[in-house]
């Protein structure tokens, strides 16, 4: 279940950086279902959040209008797999929705110490699940505003958002539903370069 939770949050910042880490810091800040740790307790902290909700804000204006969307996900491209990163360490190291998660902490103490024990390794699956997603993302925006000459961009952008706070939450609470959510997003990616590259034609 942990690990379908990290899953969940990594592919959920691969869509947007920052409604994961605001969904986390926000239950861990004010309710009890959601305890990060020590380590990773300055997510929910108050001007953290803040800072977390106005790059969201710019974030959701800049991914709605054509062409700006685009020199956005190159901006994200760094940005989104470290929240991937981040997001899923945290989901191994705390304690979320009442079930304490086994991964221990992802201090770096000794670095040498810290390779070994394999406490990265939770960091970088986050990492690589947040680039995979956004990569995909990246790719179907361009086809999307092609296809519909720009007018696709703010429906797509706000479903694409919707699926990351779908996810999120999902991955905190029912994290057995997370499947079944990014099967949805391969289907609609998967749709989306098809109207692209249209059916195949045959000649006679």
């Amino acid at each position: 279940m942990d690990a379908l939770t990290g899953l969940g949050l990594a592919s959920s910042a691969g869509l947007n950086a920052w409604i994961p880490l605001l969904v986390l810091g926000l239950l861990d800040r004010y309710t009890q279902f959601v305890d990060l740790g020590p380590n990773f307790a300055w997510l929910s902290n108050g001007w953290v959040l803040i800072i977390f909700a106005v790059l969201l804000a710019l974030e959701v204006v800049a991914d709605k209008v054509p062409a700006i969307d685009s020199v956005n996900d190159v901006i994200q491209t760094v940005v989104r797999p470290t929240s991937g990163g981040i997001v899923f360490g945290s989901s191994m190291t705390s304690d979320i929705a009442g079930l304490t998660l086994g991964g221990q902490t992802a201090t770096v103490t000794d670095p040498e110490q810290f390779v070994s024990s394999g406490t990265w390794v939770p960091i970088v699956i986050g990492v690589l699940l947040a680039l995979l997603v956004h990569g995909v993302k990246a790719l179907t925006r361009p086809v999307a505003n092609t296809v519909s000459a720009g007018t696709a961009a703010p429906v797509l952008s706000t479903a694409e958002d919707g699926a990351a706070v779908l996810l999120s939450v999902v991955a905190v609470f029912l994290p057995v539903l997370v499947l079944l959510g990014l099967v949805g997003l391969t289907i609609g990616a998967w749709w989306l370069l098809r109207r692209r590259t249209g059916p195949p034609v045959y000649s006679v």
